[in-house]
């Protein structure tokens, strides 16, 4: 039987010369080290293979081995905690296995094969399972639940069910015989091609949001459990620190933080900080409910194309047990750019700045695997997208930023000016917006309270407002103006200061649920009016801003605690008094 063999080697892109073996996406190993490698290309002559690692050493003649089957992501329990590479390789595994840097043809098992689990069973036999159908579960960590699901496409009847007990995942819990009369051996886990999405019984439409505590968020440009939403920004506009803070705090069940192709300093940061949050909802280690996917900007360009992939499809199937997901991508600059430099090396036509033509469909195939769906064994469950994008020069017009405004229907601008000006987070209420608000306003005047929607939008008025007036103010000053636009100006101060501005390291401020943003837009609101009918009557804003109010409302995200909201009726009291005294 003739041999494949390297014919041509260009960077992660490697040819085979002559053959028919192989077929579209398979998964290969290439090389004397057995290289992951996936094909790419097929033509009479050649057949084109891109290699998730470094093709150092590499020469033509070596073999290719064909496995068959596509590139995959193994799942199981031992999953979170865990911390990957672009192709699902643990990193502490590899740690142990090749030292400080990883070698090549260095293939560890995804998970642990060797650690027993605490597994129920949940079927017995003679029970008629389909596709999705949960057979056993495990407590994979002190949070999270593993539950053991039949893999889509596959049914049939249990003639073997184990007893409940402690098991590796490669042991047998189940015997399926499948309408062919073929036995299935199942064990705990199962595998699936990272490139495709996993089925579901039907998608819901989207009402409820996904609460994150930040008041910008929750109140202006809101995101529902099963959106997508970008974050765009220039370098230290805080990017990851955004991100981070809503993988703390945000109530989805499970997070699937993606670090591609960011710089290692920033990634280790990420480690260590996740290594020692405290999950606030339960006390655990929130590493507990979290999935990491390292992929820094030293390793191999082809394996950071793939991690968007393989953290996609981790967020699948948890999301396929019941549990609501939410996915941290930092960042899809950089996967555009590993596409940018691959469809390089294929001598592919360039479109607009160099990126491949294919860019948007990548885009959109990516962000489409979002949404709230009802699972095939019958749960409910959602997959919530979060992209940063990372435009060189804060430019929002580059291919990336404008191709994921096509497909995402949220977008948190963050503004340099802001950041430089440490307002945190740096999303700037101007250009930003949120496509949910209707779809999720039965929900917020339910949970919320009836006025939230009002208040959000009286904020967001008087915002645009101001925006208007210091177009003015810019031109010729603010002396010229009359004292209700000045008053204006200020409410906005207080709004931007007192509201949006948000401090991560205050116990309070870091995270404030709904009643208190809903109580401090109301006293915002219930200020201005006031203040507006005091400057009706002929008092000056210079006697009202002496009153002082206008400074105690920016201090009210700490000196209120998010559990002493009553607080908020002395406040009022002291408004009205101060202002009848001068009116």
């Amino acid at each position: 039987m003739r041999k494949n063999v390297v014919y041509s080697i260009n960077g992660p892109v490697v040819t085979v010369k002559d053959t028919k073996d192989f077929s579209m996406l398979e998964m290969v190993y290439v090389g004397e080290k057995r290289l992951i490698g996936e094909v790419i290309g097929i033509s009479d002559s050649f057949t084109t293979i891109q290699v998730y690692e470094v093709t150092t050493g590499l020469r033509p003649g070596e073999p290719v081995e064909s496995t068959g089957n596509p590139l995959c992501a193994t799942l199981g329990p031992g999953i979170l905690s865990n911390i990957f590479d672009g192709i699902e390789r643990p990193l502490k595994g590899i740690e142990e296995a090749c030292g400080a840097f990883i070698d090549e043809g260095c293939n560890i098992n995804s998970i642990d094969e060797e650690k027993k689990w605490d597994v129920t069973v949940t079927v017995k036999e003679g029970n008629l399972l389909k596709s999705g159908d949960i057979y056993a579960t495990c407590p994979e960590t002190a949070l999270i639940e593993h539950r053991c699901m039949i893999l889509p496409g596959l049914e049939g009847e249990v003639v073997y069910a184990a007893a409940d007990g402690q098991y590796t995942v490669n042991d047998t819990i189940i015997k399926l015989k499948d309408q062919k009369g073929e036995i299935h051996e199942i064990g705990l886990y199962q595998k699936w091609p990272i490139r495709v999405a996993r089925p579901t019984a039907g998608r819901r439409s989207i009402q409820r949001p996904l609460i994150t505590g930040q008041r910008v968020i929750d109140a202006l440009f809101p995101i529902a459990k099963g959106g997508t939403a970008a974050i765009p920004g220039g370098f230290g506009t805080g990017k990851t620190m955004t991100q981070h803070q809503l993988a703390k705090w945000c109530d989805a069940d499970i997070i699937v933080y993606i670090g591609c192709g960011e710089r290692g300093n920033e990634m280790t940061q990420v480690l260590e900080e996740f290594s020692e949050l405290i999950d606030p909802k339960s006390g655990k280690a929130l590493t507990d409910r979290t999935v990491l996917i390292a992929n820094t900007s030293n390793m191999p360009v082809s394996a950071r194309e793939a991690s968007i992939y393989t953290g996609i499809t981790l967020a699948e199937y948890y999301r396929d047990m019941g549990y609501h997901v939410a996915i941290m991508a930092d960042s899809t600059s950089r996967w555009a750019e590993a596409l940018r430099e691959i469809s390089g090396r294929l001598e592919e036509m360039p479109a607009e700045e160099g990126f491949p033509a294919y860019l948007p469909s990548r885009l959109s195939e990516f962000y489409e695997r979002a949404g709230y769906v009802d699972n095939l064994n019958g749960t409910e469950g959602s997959v919530t997208i979060i992209g940063a994008v990372s435009p060189q020069g804060s430019d929002f017009s580059e291919p990336v930023t404008q191709n994921t405004k096509r497909f995402v229907r949220c977008f948190w601008a963050l503004d340099k000016a802001l950041a430089y000006a440490r307002h945190y987070p740096a999303i700037n209420w101007i250009t930003s917006y949120s496509e949910y608000i209707d779809d999720l306003n039965a929900w917020y005047s339910e949970n919320a309270g009836e006025n939230f929607m009002e208040c959000r939008q009286q904020i967001s008025s008087l915002l645009q407002e101001e925006n208007k007036l210091m177009e003015i103010v810019k031109l010729i000053g603010s002396d010229v103006l009359p004292d209700d636009q000045k008053l204006v100006i200020e409410i906005a101060r207080v709004i931007r200061v007192g509201f949006l501005q948000q401090n991560a390291f205050h116990a309070d401020d870091t995270y404030v649920p709904l009643p208190k943003q809903l109580k401090m837009m109301e006293i915002i609101i219930f200020l201005y009016q006031k203040a507006k009918l005091a400057t009706n009557m002929g008092v000056p804003i210079s006697r009202i801003m002496e009153t002082g109010l206008f400074d105690k409302l920016n201090r009210m995200k700490y000196e209120i605690p998010n559990d002493k909201l009553e607080l908020f009726e002395d406040y009022k009291k002291e408004i009205t008094s101060k202002l009848a005294e001068i009116s």
